[in-house]
């Protein structure tokens, strides 16, 4: 664990370099520790490490990572019990236009593609980014394939992406740099949804290949 001042009221913790279950694990006993202490304004979680923003007025640098350290010991998280989401997406065409570039960088045929990436159990590691886009372990590491080197301006809401190691879903039409390999029609953030983002953290994500329409 190494923790690293980020501003005058924030900390920065991170578990090593590298996406993966134990990482994320600590990630996950660290914001279970730090849940609802008394001072700790926002936690950011993210795959290997956490941004914790607190009250300088209350804790100094010193005192606020003291803090952690004592969190994170003592922290007992839950087992999780994860919700198993379904998500049917049409791949390829003018819903995935990148799937035959991620085909040509991984060696793979467009359909062998498909098949790995749905073959796969995915785990909602974090979410953020633009509103709710969640980011998701289990990636095939066959499938990696580098991001744009030009973001495009305008990405269509659902649209279902590789982006290096990861996998994303764009809940909401914005712009972004990742392969485009398909599109789903289920709603992935609904304003009047209590709560309004579909996927969170520790969610397992399951995707089905639907046929083009």
């Amino acid at each position: 664990m190494t923790i690293r001042p980020a501003s005058d009221r924030s900390l920065h913790v991170v578990f090593g370099d590298r996406i993966g279950a134990e990482s994320y694990a600590a990630v996950v006993r660290l914001t279970h520790g730090l849940a609802g202490a008394r001072g700790v304004l926002n936690l950011h979680p993210a795959y290997a490490s956490v941004l914790i923003d607190f009250d300088p007025r209350r804790y100094t640098h010193r005192q606020i990572e003291a803090l952690v350290r004592e969190c994170f010991e003592s922290s007992n998280p839950p087992e999780p019990q994860p919700r198993q989401v379904e998500i049917a997406v049409e791949f390829g065409g003018e819903s995935g236009p990148d799937l035959e570039d991620v085909a040509r960088h991984t060696g793979l045929a467009p359909e062998r593609v498909v098949e790995q990436f749905t073959g796969a159990v995915y785990e909602v590691y974090f979410v953020g980014f633009a509103t709710c886009f969640p980011y998701l372990g289990g990636l095939p590491a066959e499938l990696a394939t580098p991001r744009l080197s030009a973001p495009r301006k305008h990405v269509l809401e659902g649209s279902v992406a590789i982006g290096g190691g990861q996998a994303g879903v764009y809940p909401l039409a914005s712009p972004g740099g990742w392969r485009l390999i398909g599109r789903t029609r289920l709603r992935l953030f609904d304003p009047q949804a209590v709560p309004p983002p579909l996927l969170r953290m520790g969610d397992r994500v399951r995707f089905v290949a639907e046929a083009r329409r």
